[in-house]
């Protein structure tokens, strides 16, 4: 059998650029060549690594993609480790996976050393894995396993998401389609690279379609906004926080200087926002300010993208639109039964090509996550109108109140457009009346001072609906350390 598709189609692309980072650019065959030589490193007289782990750790880089590429290409399975994690973080995801080997730039070797050494793992740099020779290379099914990313541990210790090569491909090419990629675009790259977003969203459907990656290695504003002025980027995708960042900087900058990022955004063709709810209030203040307006769209570790708003149509603040090509959706209420018709919350199943295998070692929690084919997201949402709109986490963010359920999601969005309120979290705690109340911890904008009789008759009166608030607690009014902090014992006790 012949390469992989995506191997495929590089070999298609050349000499175009793929990865530019630090100021060098790095072509398709660069890609394809460097890659080769890592997987034969890591073959090392063997035929195939019959889908042995293994882990790497990088940042968004060339390098970060040719080892992946070169794991991929040697039969493995690759396992992204997070740059921000602490030892037990990455001693749980090697020891879980049962990782074979660790991969690592030289700057990064002292950091995974102790840990490598006290697990007994062999940890090599990118200049030991990789090799000159040319070496026969396995030829490798789409169904083979091909990565395991670990998800957020909500509700218990991470696990490990299993997706194949087919899984993968399924996820790039729903959203090549929906979200028109093409070889001429151009991408910034400063998500971590340990998650869906980052890895398939951006670099993956990137690098399917022959555009180019502008790898940034972390975020920074001001350096972003001067790269978007001088237009070198046609499609950008970030996280809430990141627009929000941007927003300021946008406000603070002078008028010269912000009529040159407008005229940088408006040159763009599209705009992705994801991995946490946009804010409407964020959505408008973003049209208002760069004529953009953000694609919104829903996903999650095990099944990719599955729900987005259109690329030509309405973009709906506050919705995340409507299944993508090859993913089919339904709603179930809590006793099962299938949601028919519109405004009838329910929680999201998925099925598709682009649904994970299964958990890491994990049969009974991955049997236990389907029913009938169709994955449960654990997610609440409602159809209106044609779109779906995420009501949050069943285990997190709905609360029980009074015999309504309510969005956690929906109270912090409306509590944000408060002109006082810079940031909130609203939680169910225990109420021998209702079941749950709403209890609202919230930030206040600098010089501002919330009190908290006005904030209950201001949230009365917009979220009557929601039977708001029996409880609100300001972060204000909380014990705080020496240097001004809440202290995380007051913060247990809010919720608790």
């Amino acid at each position: 059998m012949p390469e992989l598709e995506f191997v495929r189609r590089a070999q298609s692309f050349g000499t175009r650029v793929a990865v530019t980072a630090e100021g060098h650019d790095h072509s398709y065959d660069s890609l394809l060549s460097v890659s080769e030589g890592i997987a034969a490193g890591l073959l090392d007289g063997s035929t195939d690594l019959d889908e042995e782990r293994v882990a790497f750790l990088f940042a968004a880089s060339f390098e970060y993609a040719a080892v992946q590429w070169g794991i991929w290409r040697a039969g493995g399975i690759a396992v992204p480790l997070s740059l921000f994690a602490a030892d037990p973080e990455l001693e749980h995801v090697i020891t879980d996976a049962q990782v074979d080997r660790i991969i690592a730039p030289e700057d990064l070797l002292e950091k995974l050393r102790p840990l490598c050494d006290r697990l007994s793992k062999p940890l090599l740099s990118f200049s030991q894995i990789s090799s000159q020779e040319s070496v026969p290379l396995p030829e490798l099914e789409d169904g083979r396993r091909a990565m395991i990313l670990y998800t957020s541990g909500t509700t218990s210790k991470p696990k490990g998401v299993v997706s194949t090569h087919a899984n993968i491909q399924a996820q790039i090419t729903a959203l090549v389609e929906a979200w028109g990629w093409r070889s001429e675009d151009s991408i910034p790259l400063f998500l971590p690279l340990h998650h869906v977003h980052g890895i398939v969203n951006v670099q993956s459907c990137a690098l399917w379609s022959g555009a180019k990656v502008d790898c940034l290695g972390s975020f920074d504003a001001e350096a972003v906004l001067e790269r978007v002025a001088d237009k070198q980027y046609s499609v950008f995708m970030g996280v809430p926080t990141i627009y929000v960042k941007l927003i300021r900087s946008l406000e603070a900058a002078d008028e010269k200087d912000r009529a040159r990022y407008r005229d940088g955004f408006a040159h763009m063709r599209l705009m992705v926002s994801g991995s946490a709810a946009l804010p409407a209030s964020v959505h408008e203040q973003w049209t208002h300010l760069t004529g953009q307006k953000l694609l919104e769209r829903y996903g999650m570790t095990e099944i990719g993208m599955a729900i987005s708003n259109p690329l030509q149509g309405e973009r709906r603040p506050g919705a995340v639109g409507m299944a993508l090509p090859g993913v089919t959706v339904r709603l179930t209420s809590e006793a099962g039964d299938v949601i028919e018709g519109e405004n009838e919350p329910g929680e999201i199943q998925v099925r598709g090509p682009a649904v994970f295998s299964e958990y890491w070692n994990k049969p009974d929690v991955t049997q236990a996550s389907f029913v009938g084919g169709w994955f449960r997201t654990g997610d609440m949402a409602v159809l209106e109108d044609g779109y779906y709109r995420i009501m949050g986490r069943l285990s997190v963010d709905i609360i029980k109140s009074g015999g309504y359920k309510l969005s956690a999601l929906e109270i912090e969005a409306t509590l944000l457009t408060h002109p006082a309120i810079r940031e909130c979290a609203v939680v169910g705690v225990p109420d021998d009346t209702w079941g749950e109340s709403v209890a609202v911890a919230v930030v206040a904008h600098d010089g501002e001072r919330i009190e908290l009789p006005a904030l209950k008759e201001w949230a009365t009166e917009r979220m009557s609906a929601y039977k708001i608030p029996k409880t609100l607690l300001l972060l204000d009014d909380l014990p705080k350390n020496a240097m001004g902090k809440v202290t995380k014992p007051a913060i247990q006790d809010l919720f608790d």
